[in-house]
């Protein structure tokens, strides 16, 4: 695979593992020193069942465990970063969810030391799962570590359309800076896709040729370049990750064309 997407002119790579950490070390580190050897940036996205907010301790704080050996693997993997969902309301309030996140985070970072991986909460598309933009921002406050994970085709789905123009994605990126004030509103994680919603949010992702579902990529691409940001995006288009992510790459590079890459 790292092959393939050198050749094919991409230079990151998500590593699956939301279903949990499968693989053995011998192929965890076959992978990485592939990716190494092509210049591929690794991430890698920690298992799905993962929930800092469950109201039943021993799940929530089993999440931690989750967690170290998502970082296990990624350090493998040579990744910068794991991508986290945060979970869900469910019947407490979501400040009580909140609150059960952010203590989850705090005991997570005491268990892994001085890891230099980084932990990237994910913006959720679903009404009802925290992982507002606002939400990530206030865990990542719980240590400089964390990340956010701006997943722009959730919150598009989650706001039922509120990603529209070019205004929209910078009020996105001005929020970050004002919360963050650091690298991580510079050097942040992005997913990207076209995604179907209804009233509670999202249901479907599509690919870019599906023109009827949004956000619609070109004016990041613009911003992105226009303000120097460097994040790494990840394409999560249904079936077409690649093609898609060679046309956001495109469009980077024309709104940039001092950059190569």
């Amino acid at each position: 695979a790292p092959a393939w997407l050198e050749k094919i002119g991409l230079d990151a790579y998500e590593y699956e593992a939301g279903r949990g950490v499968v693989a053995g070390e011998e192929s965890l580190r076959a992978v990485g020193e592939a990716a190494a050897a092509h210049g591929i940036r690794m991430s890698l996205h920690a298992p799905y069942f993962i929930s800092l907010s469950g109201a039943v301790e021993e799940k929530r704080l089993a999440s931690i465990d989750y967690i170290r050996k998502s970082l296990w693997a990624a350090e493998l993997l040579g990744a910068d970063t794991i991508v986290i969902h945060s979970g869900s309301a469910g019947k407490m309030s979501r400040a009580e969810a909140m609150r059960l996140s952010c203590d989850t985070l705090a005991r997570v970072m005491q268990a892994v030391g001085d890891t230099s991986i980084r932990l990237g909460i994910e913006t959720m598309g679903k009404v009802n799962q925290l992982g507002t933009l606002d939400e990530v921002l206030a865990l990542c406050s719980v240590d400089e570590r964390i990340t956010p994970c701006i997943d722009f085709g959730h919150l598009n789905a989650r706001t039922l359309g509120g990603i529209q123009s070019k205004a929209d994605y910078a009020a996105i990126l001005d929020r970050m800076a004002e919360a963050l004030g650091d690298e991580r509103a510079r050097r942040f994680h992005v997913h990207f896709s076209r995604i179907e919603y209804s009233k509670g949010g999202e249901k479907r992702h599509w690919t870019f040729a599906e023109t009827q579902f949004g956000p619609e990529p070109q004016p990041l691409m613009e911003l992105l370049a226009e303000r120097r940001l460097e994040p790494v995006i990840i394409c999560e288009s249904a079936g077409t990750q690649a093609e898609d992510a060679r046309t956001m790459a495109e469009m980077y590079r024309r709104a940039n064309p001092l950059r190569q890459r």
